[in-house]
């Protein structure tokens, strides 16, 4: 795609943009936004593209946040307070339009919401590499997650991986374990239409019986609980099993009978918010947004957008969008 590099006319003194906000479980609506005027070392951003998250902006449309997590699960930028009205979502790419001289023209991520035009600082921007395509960088936030999960899991070459959950993130989450090296990746999911996926990012697809046993790590991203039975079941000695789901109000049982103790089995969480500790000290979430960025420039991933909508249609095409069992990243165009 190109995108044209010359600001709109009138950008200089224009404040005004939409938005998608979620006014109730299941409703949402496009609002209009006032801009605050650019401050220094700020930018003004006209947005491209942005990417629906499935998994959190369903918990959130839902109403299914409980309210113990409401201020950790603030977004960037959010409008509102949870549970609603509320502007939800973390996936912006754009063209800077004004502000600072050696951004503006260049195509760019953000966190932010759903919104045609936004302003922020200019360290909240992130320059696309230049093999990077603006179509494939909504993935950008679901890939830094990834890249989390795989630090927890501390995934080290030869190891036996089983990742649970064939969505975006889990799919991520196999993605970059199969390329450290002698590993050996399997992605289990109820879904068999999601071995389309698995097949054409390389990852071996199985069915939760067909899961190896004696596995060294085993990710859970399927916000199931079954999936995460299924995992102990398949540890080996001492293995690690990282929960990266998130559940929301929602009960996970976990069975630790069996031979949970006798194994001595670790059972982690993962969660983007954080930098793991072992990485803390040299990587800012700015270096790992830059890596999540790089990691993308492989033309396999765009398997991973399900579908593309035009902002204007959003609030119509939203709650089929959130609902459908087949949607993966779904993108926006402005």
């Amino acid at each position: 795609m190109t995108v044209s590099n010359r600001p709109p006319h009138g950008s200089q003194n224009g404040g005004r943009a939409q938005a998608l906000w979620i006014e109730d479980v299941g409703r949402c609506a496009l609002r209009p936004e006032n801009l605050p005027p650019l401050g220094q070392d700020q930018v003004t951003v006209r947005s491209v593209f942005s990417g629906i998250s499935r998994g959190t902006e369903s918990l959130v449309f839902s109403g299914h946040v409980p309210e113990s997590e409401y201020c950790r699960m603030e977004g960037p930028h959010q409008g509102g307070q949870l549970p609603f009205p509320v502007k939800y979502g973390y996936a912006i790419v754009g063209l800077v339009e004004e502000g600072a001289e050696a951004l503006v023209g260049q195509t760019v991520f953000c966190l932010h919401p759903h919104q045609t035009r936004l302003r922020l600082s200019a360290s909240e921007v992130h320059t696309l590499p230049a093999t990077l395509p603006p179509e494939r960088a909504v993935l950008a936030a679901n890939m830094e997650t990834a890249l989390n999960i795989i630090w927890d899991a501390h995934v080290l070459p030869g190891d036996r991986v089983a990742v649970f959950g064939a969505g975006v993130v889990g799919l991520l989450a196999a993605y970059i374990a199969s390329r450290i090296v002698g590993t050996d990746v399997v992605v289990c999911d109820t879904a068999p239409a999601r071995q389309t996926q698995a097949k054409a990012l390389g990852l071996s697809f199985v069915h939760p019986g067909e899961v190896p046993g004696e596995c060294d790590v085993l990710i859970n991203a399927s916000a199931a609980s079954e999936a995460l039975e299924n995992a102990l079941d398949h540890a080996g000695m001492e293995a690690r099993i990282v929960e990266a789901s998130w559940y929301g109000a929602r009960r996970a049982d976990i069975p630790l009978g069996g031979a949970f103790h006798a194994r001595r089995l670790s059972i982690v969480s993962s969660q983007v918010g954080s930098i793991p500790a072992h990485r803390r000290a040299r990587w800012s979430f700015s270096r790992r947004l830059h890596k999540a960025l790089e990691l993308l420039c492989d033309e396999r991933l765009d398997i991973l957008i399900s579908g593309e909508t035009p902002f204007e249609d959003i609030v119509t095409a939203y709650p089929a969008i959130i609902s459908s069992p087949d949607t993966l990243c779904h993108r926006i165009r402005y």
